[in-house]
């Protein structure tokens, strides 16, 4: 993205707004980014750690909220499970041998979402033994062995890579980045705001020239989002070039993508919810991998 479009200051008359539009949107790359594709976890065979401690209660994960963590998730029984940092090669856990020991694999089985959870998220991985280690996000989940009731999350923090695990596999506790992304199982990887938020745009908009659709009635509902920068776009693996904040209407300031005004949906309560998805088929998540052409490419995942 030019300089020059991200740092001017508001446009005044739709003229040369347009103007603006036409020069932050310029042409530039595709960014190449994609989803890892993961195996659902209904009637996945469930593993059989050596720890007694892994046991998915009733199958069931859901949701509790922490005094200093906020919400993280639980298995049935209400026992934390965490997120490896070191997890990083999509489809496999870096967790073996000793550390299984220490951080038993939550099992797959017939896992299922109790409540505050997108049960979409859930997904399964196979271990080196053969068998199914439940992810959510794409993130393979344990169980720490010195958790021994509910509530514990003795695991938070240790060595700087376990973490209590949020309600979409993000770490608990931990700031997230102003732009973020949500491995999505059906719709691959998706933008999030700084809560976790899902980012959705809206076809009724117009990126060229740039105007909004959503009226004062569409907008208790959707909320525009703030500019983030190119470094937060870097980080979130998207190319600075997509982006381009712009004025609305109502003299406030929001990012768009590829020239795609960028909304979040008030139906999303918590980090990982989609419920804006397809909503009256015309809003839809703005995916992570961004054609950058003037708007002519919508950045829409459907799925």
């Amino acid at each position: 993205m030019k300089s020059n479009a991200r740092n001017s200051s508001a446009v005044a008359g739709a003229a040369l707004l347009a103007l603006t539009a036409l020069t932050a949107c310029g042409g530039g790359t595709a960014n190449q980014t994609t989803a890892a594709a993961q195996q659902p976890a209904a009637n996945a065979a469930s593993g059989s750690p050596s720890a007694t401690a892994a046991t998915l209660s009733s199958g069931e994960v859901s949701v509790r909220a922490d005094n200093s963590l906020g919400d993280v998730v639980v298995d049935g029984k209400g026992m934390s499970v965490y997120v490896f940092a070191k997890d990083t090669k999509p489809g496999s856990s870096s967790c073996e041998g000793e550390c299984a020991a220490q951080w038993p694999p939550v099992p797959a089985g017939d896992a299922k979402t109790a409540k505050g959870l997108n049960q979409q998220l859930l997904g399964s991985i196979t271990r080196t033994d053969g068998s199914k280690q439940l992810t959510l996000a794409g993130k393979p989940l344990y169980y720490y062995a010195k958790d021994t009731k509910p509530g514990d999350v003795n695991g938070q923090g240790v060595k700087g890579a376990w973490y209590a695990s949020a309600p979409d596999g993000w770490k608990a506790g931990v700031k997230r980045p102003a732009l973020g992304v949500l491995n999505d199982p059906k719709l691959g990887m998706v933008l999030q705001d700084k809560d976790g938020r899902t980012l959705y745009l809206f076809t009724k908009d117009k990126p060229w020239p740039m105007k909004t659709a959503c009226d004062a009635t569409c907008l208790q509902k959707w909320t525009p989002i703030a500019p983030v920068s190119a470094d937060d776009a870097k980080s979130a693996g998207v190319d600075p070039e997509a982006l381009f904040t712009f004025t609305t209407p109502n003299g406030t300031r929001q990012e768009a993508f590829n020239c795609w005004p960028a909304y979040t949906f008030k139906g999303d309560t918590r980090p990982g919810d989609i419920n804006g998805q397809n909503v009256g088929g015309v809003w839809f998540a703005i995916k992570q991998s961004i054609t950058i052409d003037q708007g002519k490419t919508v950045p829409a995942a459907k799925g």
